[in-house]
């Protein structure tokens, strides 16, 4: 019998074959804490007993949750994380304008395919857009790989999503997640992990939208299996591939010829509606950006359809860059000058307003069309605020029009 992507990589970490439902002790190829989260898992580090971690060229630090900080108390967490780096010799550390966690950890090859990786950010199945088993863990499961560079899993059983066809004009990698969460809902996958197939022609950008946002599933992790882009860029051991007698709990059918763009309402992920079905809604604040939709071909898109027009008044468009690779990327080739010229406004690479911490919080009775992967009550700012979540096409369209609107009716 065949094994689904979890039960191959967590099988070779483990050194014996697996399959969903055991309980595997397994290494841990990479791990990597924030800002917002360091702190305590320094703290509970310390109550560990463990003085020096066994393996710190394992271990990657990030400030970008608050970056730059906003206040002294934020201020001190970064410093104390700096100073941990320091102490315990690690190295991989990303301080402030160097970008989203997640971006970086693919961005600089910090996971590699059929290895596992864990995070203390729940979007850290990101990593499977490389076929890395990636998820995230709270402040005590990250502090014990951090003193013992290994964790407990249970094998996660799998849900198998087969998509088919090509995207319409302005129709894209955002529509077809928000899709799956519409039809599989929040917790349809509670647990489990989640095999996209049939995305070998998307970019490694689209591949990063997609596995991200399988944690608005309850996915344990969200595996792509490897594509040219993965070979290309990554060393993909030869065991890596789809078994075609895997078994899997649940199979959901996507046709990209027939998906329309797609829109979460407030004030849950899985409230998901077609923009033809949303009606017409006025748009405050529009934010491009966050571990969803922050790279350089979410930017060159905004800019392709907003160049030559301009933001409508009334509406602000805050773009916040995913990594300084792709700052930098987007000034070199024009990009950035386009959506300044629109009458955009650019913040330091990082999180930026995704959690409602700093760089563009809302206030009460606003609207946000946001690009980022959560809407929850209060989630970046006023609980009155309303956050709809929507492609980067959307986002163009919206801060053109002012309004939510079909970006199939732009170009």
């Amino acid at each position: 019998m065949g094994q689904t992507l979890s039960e191959k990589i967590l099988s070779h970490a483990a050194g014996k074959e697996v399959r969903a439902g055991d309980l595997v002790v397994v290494p841990v190829a990479r791990a990597m804490s924030h800002d917002s989260i360091t702190p305590s898992v320094i703290e509970t580090i310390k109550k560990l007993g463990c003085e020096r971690v066994p393996y710190p060229e394992r271990l990657a630090l990030f400030v970008d949750h608050v970056a730059p900080a906003s206040n002294v108390a934020t201020a001190d967490g970064q410093v104390l994380l700096r100073r941990f780096a320091r102490e315990q010799g690690i190295e991989a550390v990303y301080d402030v304008g160097s970008g989203i966690c997640h971006q970086l950890m693919v961005e600089e090859k910090l996971v590699q395919p059929g290895t596992v990786a864990i995070g203390s950010d729940s979007h850290a199945n990101a990593y499977g857009a490389v076929t890395c088993f990636g998820t995230g863990m709270g402040t005590t499961d990250v502090a014990l790989v951090f003193a013992t560079g290994k964790t407990w899993l249970r094998v996660p059983e799998t849900v198998l999503v087969k998509v088919r066809g090509h995207f319409q004009r302005n129709v894209s990698a955002k529509d077809l997640i928000l899709k799956i969460i519409r039809e599989l809902r929040a917790d349809g996958a509670t647990y489990k992990a989640v095999e996209i197939h049939g995305c070998d022609d998307f970019t490694l950008d689209s591949r990063m939208t997609i596995a991200g946002m399988t944690t608005e599933l309850g996915a344990k992790a969200g595996l792509l299996p490897p594509s040219d882009v993965v070979h290309r860029l990554f060393d993909v051991p030869e065991w890596l591939t789809v078994d075609e007698d895997a078994t899997y709990t649940r199979t959901l059918e996507v046709d990209l010829d027939a998906l329309e763009p797609q829109v979460s309402y407030p004030h849950k992920v899985d409230n998901v509606a077609t923009i033809t079905e949303i009606g017409d809604v006025h748009v405050d604040f529009i934010f491009l950006g966050s571990c969803t939709n922050g790279r350089l071909q979410d930017l060159r898109t905004v800019a392709r359809l907003i160049k030559g027009k301009k933001v409508a008044r009334g509406t602000r468009l805050m773009v916040i860059p995913a990594s300084h690779t792709v700052l930098r990327e987007a000034t070199k080739d024009g990009t950035l000058e386009t959506l300044l010229e629109a009458g955009a406004t650019v913040g330091t690479p990082g999180c930026g307003p995704c959690i409602g911490r700093h760089q563009g919080v809302l206030g009460a009775g606003e609207v946000c069309l946001s690009t980022s992967n959560r809407n929850f009550v209060g989630r970046m700012g006023s609980p009155d605020a309303r956050i709809y979540l929507g492609s980067p096409e959307v986002a163009a369209a919206a801060a053109i029009t002012g309004r939510l609107t079909d970006p199939r009716l732009l170009d």
